[in-house]
């Protein structure tokens, strides 16, 4: 789903997506506490691993990015040739070792909801014990919809926060950290939500 268009825009995004945001150094301190030197690291939806990869990467970090988007995987080989890149879906995609990081950072409302919970249980189960997880949700309830981004068509769907909060807590994480990165408006914008949990 949405693979069609992150190839069509894939150089668009690729310079749309060159920093990180105001709120991600935040994020990704948080999940590096206490994370081992050269941790290996899952990114599920790592788009052209910028600039979330990189940053880890550059820090020492062992990165195996995970995309369906095979343009975008091609930017993020080129540029980044020490990162391990494969191209999967995410909900088929098969962990192959235990990670001691996952980052799901806007790429779960993408997929539909009801593929969420599995998703999530399988990257809590990739993860040694203490590990943390970093991922965005959708801000508020809603149906899912289409919008479009650099003249193309995306899809979206999300469980709440709460909701999200709950399949985490269900699968035995502690929520360390969360917070609205934006709120939701009356609008378009349906909001972002940020966790910070670690797997017990």
């Amino acid at each position: 789903m949405n693979r069609h268009s992150y190839n069509a825009i894939a150089e668009d995004w690729d310079a749309a997506r060159a920093t990180l945001s105001r709120h991600e150094p935040a994020f990704l301190d948080r999940l590096l506490i206490d994370m081992p030197l050269a941790g290996k690291i899952l990114d599920l939806g790592c788009g052209t691993g910028r600039p979330i990869a990189e940053f880890l990467l550059k820090r020492g970090f062992h990165v195996t990015g995970v995309d369906q988007a095979e343009d975008l995987l091609a930017l993020a080989r080129q540029r980044l040739p020490q990162g391990r890149w494969l191209q999967a879906r995410m909900e088929s995609f098969e962990p192959d070792e235990t990670y001691d990081g996952a980052v799901i950072w806007d790429s779960l409302f993408h997929i539909p909801r009801a593929q969420h919970a599995p998703i999530l249980e399988k990257i809590v189960d990739c993860l040694r014990p203490g590990a943390k997880l970093m991922l965005t949700v959708g801000g508020s309830a809603h149906p899912a919809f289409t919008d479009t981004m650099f003249g193309h068509t995306f899809f979206y769907d999300s469980l709440t926060p709460e909701q999200t909060v709950s399949a985490l807590t269900a699968l035995g994480s502690v929520i360390e950290h969360a917070e609205f990165i934006n709120p939701p408006t009356r609008g378009r914008d349906k909001g972002r939500y940020g966790i910070v949990a670690r797997v017990a």
